[in-house]
């Protein structure tokens, strides 16, 4: 697609004897001389003004342009003057996602990035920008894993506008910009007496719920949203295809985290507890909207409601229920303390009875082994021990082999 060079301070006439002359136009000696002009592949015409003396960055600018478009990586040089709020709203509104997910994005795009950047066009941000911004989050006190949650929604937005040819590289992705670390924190599973009194200072009916987060690995939400028509005791399994969020504050049933139904094994102890529960605690029909507060409404007869037969909700439950029981456990709050340390427990005791860390992460419903492996590699039995267990075991003077323990260990 050729274009050409305008100058807009000489126009060429045709002079009496018929042969063409250049002639000043009403613009000379004022403004920018040179306008480089071309048609863009949207069919449109584009122009960049280059000031008298600068004809030949003018040709080399426009050649640059013609030969982005044989290549197929041509930028609209104007398509960048959108701001960050502007391109934001459009991506946000492109997204396709679980709703909840796209709540907490669309905040903190909202909150963290457009408050920040939201004024200034895609095409003027550098590498130094987003190292400037990253220090503004860390200075207003945000931590470094939401930090890092918010980095990752900017990189994802940006990235967009790379693909969308509206900026030539994403600024999040220079070497120069790097992630916030998290700081390094080891798990320390609860030990099986700490689980026990915490279990004990539950409501009676509700202690179940215990058995299923430290006997099976189950997520609070997908505690609350389990059906007695999930559990298989005949093959003892549970089925986990539903947890109840909340989305705005406002209750909806969904799949699992990460979009993935998933099936655990049952213990012969928890599903002992959980038939007595169902026959002193018959299931509730709750109905809630799928997915979205919007979606279609899915009834499910739960194992766990409230006083008033309503779906579980996480707020008032770990204000009514889960902390008066690390209160009377004398367990200290924090975040190490939630409810998820249950899951911990669950993981130390079968890393600790030799499961793998591939079966591990299917049971927790982890969307990569080698997420579960950094998270508790720290918990697995060492190869010395084992080695020692072996050797002892081969020549016949040694214990006999654990068969596995019932208990997580104290953490050292």
């Amino acid at each position: 697609m050729a274009g050409h060079i305008q100058d807009r301070w000489y126009k060429t006439e045709t002079a009496p004897d018929g042969k063409p002359q250049k002639v000043k136009t009403d613009r000379h000696g004022t403004g920018m001389r040179y306008r480089a002009r071309y048609i863009g592949p949207d069919g449109t015409e584009k122009s960049q003004s280059f000031p008298d003396r600068q004809k030949r960055q003018a040709d080399q600018w426009l050649a640059q342009i013609e030969a982005d478009m044989s290549r197929g990586q041509y930028i609209d040089p104007n398509a960048g003057r959108a701001t960050v709020k502007q391109f934001a709203e459009k991506w946000l509104a492109s997204l396709n996602m679980d709703p909840l997910s796209y709540v907490t994005t669309e905040q903190r795009i909202r909150l963290h990035v457009v408050s920040h950047l939201g004024s200034r066009p895609l095409s003027s941000l550098r590498p130094s920008d987003i190292r400037e911004w990253l220090v503004k989050l860390a200075d207003h006190g945000m931590a470094p894993a939401s930090q890092r949650a918010v980095f990752a929604n900017l990189g994802t937005m940006l990235t967009a506008a790379v693909e969308d040819r509206i900026i030539p590289s994403n600024p999040c992705r220079s070497t120069s910009v790097r992630a916030p670390k998290l700081a390094a924190r080891r798990v320390a599973p609860w030990t099986r007496d700490r689980v026990l009194a915490v279990r004990a200072s539950f409501p009676e009916g509700q202690r179940p719920m215990v058995d299923l987060a430290g006997g099976c690995g189950m997520r609070q939400g997908e505690i609350f949203g389990l059906a007695v028509d999930d559990i298989d005791f005949a093959d003892g399994v549970v089925h986990l295809v539903r947890q109840v969020r909340l989305i705005r504050n406002r209750p909806v049933f969904s799949l699992p985290k990460g979009g993935k139904m998933r099936t655990v094994p049952l213990p012969n102890s928890v599903a002992r507890v959980l038939q007595a529960h169902v026959t002193s605690c018959p299931p509730t029909s709750v109905t809630l909207p799928w997915r979205g507060v919007d979606g279609p409404p899915t009834t499910a007869r739960l194992l766990f409601v409230d006083a008033k037969q309503r779906n579980l909700n996480r707020n008032r439950f770990n204000v009514d229920t889960w902390r008066p029981a690390l209160s009377a456990a004398g367990i200290p709050r924090g975040r190490e303390n939630g409810m998820h340390a249950l899951r911990h427990f669950y993981a130390s005791v079968l890393l600790d009875a030799g499961e793998s860390i591939k079966a591990l992460s299917e049971y927790l419903g982890h969307h990569d082994p080698g997420f579960t492996l950094r998270t508790y590699t720290h918990l697995m039995p060492s190869s010395e021990r084992r080695t020692r267990e072996a050797i002892d075991q081969a020549f016949g003077g040694g214990p006999d082999p654990d068969d596995g323990p019932t208990t997580a260990r104290e953490p050292s």
